[in-house]
């Protein structure tokens, strides 16, 4: 059976065997809003796809780079919104090969097809 990238699916105790590190570290990932694992109607935690990428990225970033948990929430901050902005560019390319391929007015039909420079000459008395 496959599962959706953010389908909360995984029980703690899975996770942490799939990571192998404790529960309680994911419990201090979660204290610290590293990690917002869902919740079942009996409270307990799932976590999907998305969730244990974003683990392995904090356990990097701690074992292998040396970065505190501080650390870690500002770089994951910062990656959130470059890839925000990177969207929202990809969204603007679309938009603008959108309007260059649509049919509309030709250049060499349109109202202004020239711009005027003027300079400005002051006579001093």
């Amino acid at each position: 059976m496959i599962h959706h990238y953010d389908e909360p699916v995984y029980l703690i105790s899975i996770v942490a065997k799939i990571l192998d590190i404790h529960p309680q570290t994911l419990r201090q990932y979660e204290r610290e809003n590293l990690v917002c694992p869902s919740r079942s109607d009996g409270r307990i935690r799932l976590y999907s796809q998305r969730d244990i990428d974003r683990i392995k990225l904090i356990l990097r970033l701690t074992r292998e780079l040396g970065v505190n948990l501080a650390g870690v929430d500002i770089i994951l901050r910062l990656k959130e919104n470059v890839d925000g902005m990177e969207q929202e560019m990809t969204d603007l390319r679309h938009e603008v090969t959108k309007a260059k391929n649509s049919h509309g007015v030709s250049p060499d039909k349109a109202l202004v097809t020239k711009k005027s420079i003027y300079e400005m000459i002051i006579f001093e008395k």
